[in-house]
């Protein structure tokens, strides 16, 4: 690490003043050539960036193009129709959760909607409800629930929470309806409802495809109301769509302000200037860590407590992006970036014992919120409020793994609010656009997700199979004999695991 760190911080701190952000690289131990090596490699990512923002195909597996940057900026849409979807959608967005805030759209009985459950999985989940955490507030005008897993028991403690359902209004989101989790979700919401002597369809809504499952159920049952999810936009970056911004509006969130903040970021790492660019500094940086090929992990350090949820919804963003064992000339890469991360001061209770000290398999991500709170502090100490505390062990656990030759990044924002939380979301989608280029990646598709819902579905029936066979036998034979009699000798594992499952229940 060179010793003179002040020139170092000047020299590579990137601050973007329209969206109150700062970087600084300066505890990255990378060499004073590194970013010039880097920039044929960086131009490259630039240019391919540009295509996918143009409408080229950005996913060739699906033949798709890839939009979510359009969803803040509709001008650049390729076409005049997605505009026009993208900017009446926003409107229908405002004026409907206007309708339910004012009671103009209510639940049955003219009760006002207070609640909002939201029932998805993966990005569909993930997105809205980081967004949630860090912007909610005791005034909000609708408290947001999530289904966000296959769980029983998840689900009945969610349903505890929420208690009376007659006011609950539930968002259903998934873009072919056929997603098991979600499904399940709404099947067991539906159950709920009824159980409650009450109408489901009454208090639905729909985040769908056009003409998918969900979308024709909805109808078919006369749903409240549907909202578009586009194949242009994916599940880990739809969060500036109607998936992360109906529950927002509703919530009471200022959703014009999240996709301005996203917007204007989106301007500033437009820039071919990497090192004006947060997001290019950040891929590059990434690529320094980690060798280009997944070396180390990344911790993400936010010392904000409504920042709790950004490490979570990360891991999807970042691991499901850049995690892929070809790449796009057909080798076989393994490329991956591990991320994991809770939040400061918590952590220094917890692993930063082992960050410091430990294995050297990381790199860190710190996020400083310079407004401690809305108001004044009282002091904790002579002259010191808890706010301070919180800065200085963010600023002592910096200097502490530097001293032991750990990097790390510093992201700083004047505040949490729609706009900052849009910027942080946009600054995080480039990096991982430009990351992906750099290192020769898909990161707009998931064949491992895809592969592990294929064998779910294998093991679902399987269990049919087994549970056939075992229904017809009063003495329960031995997973050997099971696994031999239905034709899968060699599931018998699987077998054994199905059979200790159904004697539980």
């Amino acid at each position: 690490m060179p010793t003179n760190t002040w020139n170092r911080f000047q020299q590579h701190l990137c601050h973007c003043p329209e969206i109150g952000l700062w970087l600084d690289i300066s505890r990255m131990n990378f060499d004073d050539e590194f970013l010039n090596r880097m920039e044929p490699a960086m131009q490259q990512a630039f240019d391919a960036m540009l295509a996918l923002e143009q409408g080229s195909i950005a996913n060739p597996d699906e033949g798709r193009m890839v939009g979510h940057y359009w969803l803040r900026t509709p001008t650049l849409a390729p076409t005049p129709e997605i505009q026009q979807q993208i900017e009446s959608t926003v409107d229908l967005i405002e004026s409907f959760s206007a309708d339910i805030h004012s009671g103009k759209i209510c639940a049955p009985g003219n009760k006002t909607f207070t609640k909002l459950l939201i029932i998805g999985i993966g990005g569909s989940a993930l997105g809205p409800q980081f967004v949630a955490d860090a912007l909610g507030n005791s005034t909000d005008k609708m408290t947001p629930y999530f289904l966000d897993n296959t769980d029983p028991d998840g689900m009945d403690r969610v349903f505890s929470q929420i208690g009376n359902l007659s006011d609950c209004l539930v968002i259903v989101i998934s873009k072919s309806g056929s997603t098991k989790e979600t499904r399940n979700g709404m099947l067991e919401a539906q159950a709920a409802w009824q159980r409650a002597g009450l109408d489901f369809s009454k208090q639905a809504v729909a985040i769908t495809g056009n003409g998918s499952q969900l979308d024709k159920l909805a109808v078919a049952e006369g749903w409240i109301t549907r909202f578009p999810m586009w194949d242009w936009v994916g599940g880990r970056t739809s969060v500036t769509s109607a998936v992360g911004l109906l529950p927002a509006a509703l919530q009471g969130i200022n959703i014009r302000e999240l996709l301005r903040g996203a917007q204007t970021c989106d301007q500033i790492t437009r820039s071919r200037i990497a090192t004006f660019n947060p997001a290019s500094l950040m891929a590059l940086m990434w690529h320094h860590a980690t060798g280009g090929n997944g070396d180390k992990d990344m911790v993400m350090l936010p010392y904000k407590d409504r920042l709790l949820l950004f490490s979570r919804y990360l891991q999807q963003l970042i691991m499901e992006s850049i995690g892929k064992q070809l790449d796009l000339d057909g080798n076989v890469v393994g490329q991956g970036l591990t991320v994991y991360g809770n939040k400061g001061s918590t952590d220094q209770h917890a692993y930063v014992q082992q960050l410091r000290e430990g294995v050297h398999n990381f790199f860190v991500t710190f996020i400083e919120v310079l407004q401690d709170r809305q108001g004044s502090s009282m002091q904790v100490e002579q002259g010191v409020t808890s706010g301070d505390f919180l800065f200085g062990f963010l600023y002592g656990t910096r200097q502490a793994l530097s001293e032991k030759g750990r990097e790390s990044m510093t992201i700083t924002v004047e505040r949490i609010d729609a706009a900052t939380i849009g910027a942080l979301i946009a600054l995080f989608e480039r990096t991982v656009g430009l990351y992906a280029s750099l290192v020769n990646i898909n990161a707009y598709h998931q064949p491992g997700v895809e592969a592990g819902k294929k064998a779910a579905g294998t093991v679902i029936e399987l269990q049919k199979k087994v549970q056939a066979f075992v229904q017809g036998h009063a003495d329960l034979p031995s997973p050997e004999k099971v696994a031999e009699a239905i034709g899968v000798p060699e599931q018998v594992e699987i077998v054994y695991a199905i059979l200790r499952r159904l004697q539980s229940h």
